[in-house]
């Protein structure tokens, strides 16, 4: 047996609506201010008001390079 060292990305698809002036503000705002950590929720400090969101609770799975682990 060998250990294997196997990229791997879990990818989280869903939107925020968010009210802004513009694209770029909105953009700016979910990028600062909107997050999710692994374990816990998806979080946002902007008001109720401001923002909602719809996100799976499932992630897909992408597997990238595989490779043997060297001693």
């Amino acid at each position: 047996m060998a250990k294997y060292v196997v990229n791997t990305r879990f990818v989280f698809s869903g939107v925020f609506e968010v009210e802004a002036d513009s694209r770029t503000k909105a953009r700016e705002l979910v990028m600062k201010e909107c997050g999710l950590v692994m374990g816990g929720n998806i979080h946002t400090t902007l008001d109720d008001e401001e923002v909602d969101w719809d996100f799976d609770t499932h992630p897909e799975k992408e597997i990238g390079k595989i490779t043997i682990k060297r001693k």
